[in-house]
């Protein structure tokens, strides 16, 4: 694994032109696969000013800046707003940033969203990571020769799902998913992106026993999403609503 020194990053974030509720890192850096050269993605949630809500000007809703200090570093942001709408939506992957154990910054209503946002958990997230996958999945079937890399997403995507519906928690490390799942090929394909360049190949034979691991977690995934004891709907729209004016008033006057 290597090792990523967050407290470097927050130099990038207050750099930010709003007052961010949190930063968390994203990407192959939570999935638990960072090649030594991947990217940093950055993500989080920023609250608009008092003159971006009420003047005539358009709003910036969401932040993206590419950035580069020796590193290439992606980072976005939304607007809380907009977050917590999308967080009202089958948007798995508002979820995972929200609750990445990798923080850059956060405020202390970052802990209290994090609470409330597992009343945002539903069943119908299963559609989310189904797909997820078979996007994920058309992507790596266009390399010539296929890639480690997009198959990691594949799967890492696949299990996170599974995870969710059997449980109702987020968890977006593959590595940790696997000690639950133990699947052999996963510990194999970790460890070459661990130590190989983000474009590692993965041979002919291969690909026919991850072609079939795939079609057997995709259906496993659809079992898992019509076995799930989630909710059909979201909970906590009225404290998110309560939670947002707060933090309007707090932050963005």
């Amino acid at each position: 694994m290597h090792d990523l020194d967050l407290s470097s990053l927050l130099p990038i974030v207050k750099q930010h032109p709003y007052p961010l509720l949190f930063a968390t890192v994203s990407g192959a850096h939570l999935y638990g696969f960072p090649s030594p050269d991947s990217d940093i993605d950055l993500r989080g949630v920023h609250l608009l000013t008092a003159d971006d809500l009420f003047g005539l000007d358009p709003a910036e809703a969401t932040v993206e800046r590419s950035l580069d200090d020796g590193r290439e570093l992606d980072l976005v942001t939304h607007d809380a707003g907009k977050f917590f709408s999308l967080l009202l939506k089958r948007n798995g992957y508002v979820l995972e940033q929200l609750y990445s154990p990798l923080v850059v910054q956060a405020l202390p209503e970052h802990a209290e969203l994090k609470e409330l946002a597992a009343g945002c958990i539903t069943r119908h997230h299963v559609h989310h990571y189904l797909g997820f996958a078979r996007g994920q999945w058309t992507l790596a079937l266009k390399s010539s020769p296929p890639r480690v890399k997009p198959m990691l997403y594949v799967f890492r995507v696949l299990l996170t799902g599974i995870h969710l519906m059997r449980t109702g928690q987020v968890e977006a490390n593959l590595v940790t998913l696997n000690e639950t799942f133990g699947l052999p090929y996963i510990v194999a394909l970790v460890e070459r992106k661990l130590t190989g360049p983000e474009n590692g190949v993965l041979e002919g034979a291969e690909m026919e026993q991850l072609e079939a691991e795939y079609h057997r977690l995709t259906s496993e995934l659809e079992q898992a999403g019509a076995a799930s004891s989630l909710p059909d709907a979201p909970t906590a729209r009225a404290a998110l609503n309560d939670l947002l004016i707060r933090l309007r008033r707090a932050y963005s006057l």
